[in-house]
């Protein structure tokens, strides 16, 4: 299983982001999909999972701002950010892992990750 993240860049604070997440190695669509998000000195959290029937669960931090979601043709994931906050500014990581874990970071495939810094 290979996931590779792309899109994290620095933007000010208000802006917007896509994230996305090439995944390979194994069925896309009968695996369960995350983002989730470590800033220095902090655990790594949760932001959005998205079931297999494409349900999706967010952190209460992103609700409203963050729209996960995949398209299984393309084995792709994606994480649309918009309303970006300087609390934002973290390491994002997407997961993969044929149990739901939903945003519990027990996932058994990740990604490098790739930053995202958000100024004010």
């Amino acid at each position: 299983v290979q996931l590779v993240e792309s899109g994290g860049g620095s933007v000010q604070a208000g802006g917007s982001l896509r994230l996305s997440c090439a995944a390979s190695g194994y069925t896309y669509s009968t695996y369960y999909m995350g983002w989730f998000r470590q800033a220095p000195g902090k655990e790594r959290e949760g932001v959005a999972c998205i079931d297999t029937d494409g349900s999706t669960y967010y952190a209460d931090s992103v609700k409203g701002r963050f729209t996960i979601s995949k398209d299984n043709a393309k084995n792709t994931l994606s994480l649309q950010m918009n309303s970006l906050k300087p609390e934002d500014t973290a390491m994002y990581y997407c997961a993969a892992d044929p149990v739901s874990w939903y945003l519990l970071p027990r996932y058994n495939y990740w990604g490098q990750g790739t930053q995202v810094t958000v100024s004010s």
